[in-house]
């Protein structure tokens, strides 16, 4: 099933590039628009908002649809969203079609974390579900740096142009790679209590707290090590790549580590990641222990957040597609989330040296989370084996 799995990649590829990419347009498209940097900021909260809010309504839409039919669909609305943003004439328009495109990026995910586990035995599913949201990985590593440098070459509009073809090789591979999976029969109010249970909050609840950790860092790095480690800012790209590849293979190994012992996995990741962030501002200073270190964080991170979404898939059983999205959903909280807390902290006057600790603070509260998860997991396995006592009178 590898070649359906690639086809799931480049598409994850693709959108991820998009989400991303926009972030090292912000000057341009400030100047181009006649506004100022925040302004032009929403375009990213905008998008984070849209992929919160309306995916899981785009995926209650979806829902009695083939999910192969689901995903080609949403892989055209990707492609028209990029097509628009390349032409949008206005800020206004710029941002509506930003707001489009990311109606399918949830959704998509969400989707295509259920067709990759069901193409793979039970026990390799969090391998193939990373091995899908690797195109997610590889659009930090190679993605974004190439569209970025495609913008400030040509403009702005070209790096839009320049996902098109990329989505219409991502749909052409859904279409001809990726089998057919009949959607189960769907009843809102049985999805909505299947997301209700408290083991599908808790994994939702930890996803959200995983990526405020990660984007209380990530949403200031380049600042970071230009003005702690006092790198150069084509050093800092370079550094910035160097995560990517953390992420990346992080990602990979969760996957296994997933498939192997899925709670395991998270809680020792997570206390890792809780001792990286504490000595982070010790090794910020100089640029070898900084590089390192946002390697080995990147690695740590992604390898303990692989198994949140083969987890969402396990535990929303009769509401996968909603449940999944929602987990997307919750990412991009996080996102928003954590870049707030960060800009709490620095305007508080601590410095960026303390950003690491409030994300040790919040992976801390994430950790004490999943051992609430893991108890509620247990408690559950043992009601199901328990004995059942048959009245004889």
């Amino acid at each position: 099933m590898r070649k359906p799995l690639v086809a799931l990649a480049v598409s994850a590829f693709g959108i991820g590039t998009s989400e991303f990419i926009i972030m090292g347009l912000l000057p341009d498209l400030a100047h181009s628009f006649q506004v100022s940097i925040p302004k032009a900021g929403v375009l990213v909260s905008g998008y984070a908002l849209s992929v919160t809010l309306g995916s899981p309504l785009v995926a209650l839409a979806l829902a009695r649809m083939d999910r192969k039919r689901a995903l080609v669909i949403l892989m055209g609305i990707f492609i028209a969203g990029n097509v628009l943003c390349a032409i949008a004439p206005s800020y206004t328009l710029l941002l509506c079609s930003r707001i489009m495109t990311a109606l399918c990026h949830g959704a998509f995910f969400g989707i295509g974390s259920i067709v990759a586990s069901n193409m793979v035995p039970r026990a390799e599913r969090a391998q193939a579900i990373a091995l899908m949201f690797s195109g997610l990985t590889l659009a930090n590593v190679l993605g974004v740096p190439a569209g970025t440098a495609l913008g400030q070459a040509f403009g702005w509009r070209f790096a839009f142009w320049a996902l098109v073809p990329i989505g219409l090789t991502a749909a052409a591979g859904l279409y001809w790679f990726v089998p057919s999976q009949p959607a189960e029969a769907m009843h809102l109010g049985h999805e909505l209590r299947a997301v209700l249970r408290p083991q599908v909050q808790l994994v939702l609840a930890l996803s959200t707290l995983s990526s405020v950790a990660m984007f209380c860092v990530l949403t200031y790095i380049a600042p970071i090590l230009e003005k702690v480690t006092h790198l150069s800012p084509s050093t800092v790209t370079w550094a910035l790549v160097i995560f990517g590849v953390g992420i990346t293979l992080g990602n990979l190994v969760g996957g296994k580590l997933a498939d192997w012992k899925q709670m395991t996995s998270l809680i020792s990741g997570l206390i890792f990641l809780i001792c990286i962030f504490l000595i982070m501002p010790l090794l910020e200073r100089r640029m070898v222990p900084a590089i390192a270190i946002v390697f080995v964080w990147g690695f740590v991170h992604f390898a303990a957040s692989a198994p949140l979404q083969a987890r969402i898939v396990d535990q929303a059983k009769g509401a996968p597609n909603l449940a999944s999205t929602l987990n997307q959903g919750a990412f991009n909280l996080g996102n928003a989330l954590g870049a707030s807390l960060g800009g709490l902290v620095l305007t508080a006057g601590y410095g960026y040296q303390r950003l690491s600790l409030a994300s040790a603070a919040v992976a801390c509260v994430a950790l004490i989370v999943a051992l609430v998860a893991l108890r509620v997991e247990r408690n559950g396995s043992a009601e199901v084996d328990a004995p059942r006592v048959v009245d004889a009178y």
